[in-house]
């Protein structure tokens, strides 16, 4: 069995940012982040680790972190919390397009938003978003789609985005012309 302290020291390198990312995409506050990272690698202490692989730790890290961050949202139902416009800017994104986008994500509902974030910045398939979140994998599909549109709504997206897409990867048909 592997001591502790190199067990917590390898997850918290390899998966400590996933972690983190998620946690703060779930709860739109800095400081709650941080709790939630704390209280996920805290319970990762009291785990018998015998037998994961790399990958069965990092979904259970994962889905530690929705389960902390469900709680939180419970708990501070009944207390007010401040609002994410109301916080100051943490960090100066190098890329506006890309500040613009994840202000755009930040703003979907949670149901949207989370598997927005597992799929594009975690880069998971829609069967392991499902496990994670314990829903149908038709639901994620769902939601992502849901996700994208709300996304080129607030975003102001053009319709012809798919016709350009269909030059580049071949993942649409060619528009037909009117001879």
């Amino acid at each position: 069995m592997e001591d502790p302290e190199i067990l917590l020291r390898n997850a918290m390198e390899h998966h400590g940012a996933a972690v983190y990312r998620l946690a703060l995409c779930r709860m739109q506050s800095v400081q709650d982040a941080e709790d939630v990272y704390q209280d996920v690698f805290l319970r990762l202490l009291g785990q018998d680790t015998a037998g994961w692989d790399r990958e069965h730790l990092r979904a259970w890290l994962l889905r530690c972190t929705v389960n902390r961050c469900h709680d939180l949202h419970r708990f501070r139902l009944r207390r007010p919390v401040m609002a994410l416009a109301d916080l100051p800017e943490t960090a100066a994104e190098a890329d506006s397009g890309a500040a613009e986008l994840w202000d755009a994500v930040a703003r979907l509902p949670e149901k949207l938003r989370i598997p927005i974030h597992l799929y594009y910045a975690e880069g998971y398939s829609t069967e392991e978003i499902a496990g994670l979140l314990d829903i149908p994998a038709a639901t994620v599909r769902t939601r992502l789609r849901r996700a994208r549109k709300r996304l080129k709504d607030l975003l102001g997206g053009d319709d012809h985005e798919e016709a350009r897409l269909s030059e580049f990867d071949g993942a649409y048909p060619a528009p037909r012309r009117a001879e």
